[in-house]
C-alpha cells in the first residue's frame, strides 16, 4: 500500500485541479481555450464539481494510507 500512496495523491490532485477548471469553464469564469465547447455550459460545472469531490476524496484516502 505504501507504493500506491504517491500515485493516489497525484491522481487526486490532478482530478481536483481538472474539476476546478471544468467548474470555471462551465460557469464562464475561465475562457481558456477560447474555442472550448465547455464554455458557459452548466452540465460541465456539475461534472467538474463531482470530479473535484472525487479528487479530494482520493487525497484524503491517500493521506490516510500507511507510509
Amino acid at each position: 500500500m505504501a507504493r500506491l500512496r504517491p500515485i493516489i495523491l497525484a491522481i487526486g490532485v490532478l482530478c481536483t485541479l481538472m474539476g476546478l477548471l471544468w467548474i470555471g469553464q462551465g460557469l464562464a469564469y475561465v475562457h481558456w481555450p477560447q474555442s472550448s465547447f465547455m464554455l458557459d455550459q452548466r452540465p460541465w460545472a456539475d461534472r467538474g464539481a463531482a470530479l473535484a469531490v472525487l479528487g479530494l476524496l482520493m487525497i484524503l484516502v491517500g493521506r490516510r494510507l500507511r507510509r
